[in-house]
């Protein structure tokens, strides 16, 4: 693969208010192919009801089962590396993520420093990945979902 290649094709995460929404309103706004799985229903802590976050991305697909931990488990196993923002101290999903991606051998990057040093861990991994992003709630940790959609952007613009 050359250069020109991109280094991330997709961004998926699972539709959380937080780093989930902010991950996926990055990849929008830069033209970025969204998805993921989210609980049966679209649930979202802010969007308890049918269809949920199914209104706002479309490219998100509803597990069988409303439980948050089976939609988080399907997007570390659908992507080629995951990428957890925030304090995963502060969330048992952002927890459950970490432990996935070692319970499923995929490269998994624990907040890190700057947009920068995820691209350069991120081109270890290949190119054209898919590229899950998750982590905290807003209610976990409030200003996440400025902070995700910042990173996600400035992770995203490196491929221009």
């Amino acid at each position: 693969m050359d250069a020109s290649t991109p280094l991330i094709s997709r961004i998926v995460s699972g539709g959380q208010t937080g780093a989930d929404r902010g991950a996926l309103d990055a990849a929008i706004a830069a033209g970025v192919i969204h998805a993921g799985w989210c609980p049966a229903g679209g649930w979202a802590e802010d969007k308890p009801y049918p269809p949920g976050v199914l209104v706002d991305f479309p490219g998100l697909k509803p597990t069988i089962s409303a439980e948050p931990g089976v939609r988080t488990r399907l997007n570390v196993r659908d992507s080629h590396a995951t990428v957890v923002l925030g304090d995963p101290g502060s969330s048992p999903g952002a927890a459950l993520m970490i432990a996935s991606a070692a319970e499923l051998g995929r490269p998994c990057l624990v907040a890190p420093a700057t947009a920068e040093a995820a691209r350069v861990w991120l081109a270890d991994v290949g190119r054209e990945l898919i590229v899950n992003v998750g982590g905290p709630r807003e209610s976990e940790e409030p200003g996440l979902y400025e902070r995700a959609r910042e990173f996600v952007t400035l992770l995203l613009a490196g491929d221009d």
